[in-house]
């Protein structure tokens, strides 16, 4: 991967990730938003997380515990020195998230795969319906560094006092108010649309090339320049669910080196419906 990216380590092509398939030390884990993805099939030795149930709390719409985390990694075969490349499909949406996730919980070695699931597909590389079962390991139970994620009072905070610059990633359509969710997700919707007051708008496709890699650091550092989002100032991303929004955050911290920025991931469907707080269209 080249080296123009402040961490080039967390970004592998799908060459680096063939030329492992099955080497100690490193495992796979595929992150979906269509969560039957991986079932019809995925790249040899890649574990399976299902983003609704394997890496938050159904009940409270909270992320894992420290102790829940570490009990998915044991059972996938990943102790706390093992390398986790993640990929998965629309453009690794939910890859970056989990990516993100684990940052947050201080697994330092995990790398995205660019381009994800679509681009190692369009190689014609194989994949397969053979189901892992790594043995269980034991991973030493993290500690969150919340730095890296925003919560709504944060969020509100932001808006009061316009020290920290917000980046909506949804789509113009979803930013203008015109309509809360992408037409194939109305399930997760909001009461309200429109965007968090003062928010820049920078489509998290800006960010991506028509092969779903990411563009160049010369070119990222334009795209969000030209919003005045530079590593300058404190920068909180957010989408509808959190999930585009960590696709931005690793392009923001992991291509372009800024260390002041954290992801909403309550994000929209939360903000939108949220009493008393203000937005625009």
């Amino acid at each position: 991967m080249t080296t123009e990216y402040a961490h080039p380590d967390s970004l592998v092509d799908t060459q680096w990730v063939a030329d492992r398939l099955g080497e100690p030390g490193i495992v796979l884990a595929e992150v979906d938003v269509d969560t039957s993805a991986y079932e019809s099939g995925h790249v040899e030795g890649a574990v399976g997380w299902n983003w609704q149930t394997d890496l938050q709390n159904t009940l409270t719409r909270e992320l894992l515990t420290g102790e829940e985390l570490a009990d998915v990694l044991g059972r996938s075969g990943i102790s706390n020195d093992t390398t986790v490349v993640l990929y998965g499909d629309n453009n690794n949406w939910f890859a970056a998230w989990a990516f993100w996730f684990l940052r947050m919980y201080g697994h330092g070695n995990a790398k995205l795969m660019n381009g994800g699931r679509a681009k190692w597909v369009a190689e014609g590389r194989a994949l397969t319906d053979e189901v892992p079962s790594p043995d269980a390991v034991s991973y030493s139970v993290p500690s969150a560094d919340a730095s890296t994620r925003a919560l709504r009072d944060q969020v509100l905070a932001a808006v009061a006092s316009g020290g920290t610059q917000l980046v909506d990633v949804r789509s113009p359509a979803e930013f203008s108010g015109e309509v809360i969710a992408p037409e194939n997700m109305p399930q997760e919707g909001a009461q309200r649309s429109g965007h968090v007051p003062g928010a820049a708008s920078i489509p998290w496709l800006t960010a991506v090339n028509d092969d779903g890699t990411f563009k160049s650091a010369a070119e990222l550092g334009e795209i969000y320049g030209l919003k005045g989002i530079d590593g300058s100032s404190d920068v909180i991303t957010y989408c509808r669910i959190g999930e585009r929004s960590a696709h931005t955050w690793f392009a923001l911290t992991q291509l372009l080196g800024y260390d002041n920025v954290s992801n909403y991931d309550g994000s929209w469907t939360e903000y939108g419906s949220l009493v008393g707080a203000p937005i625009e269209k």
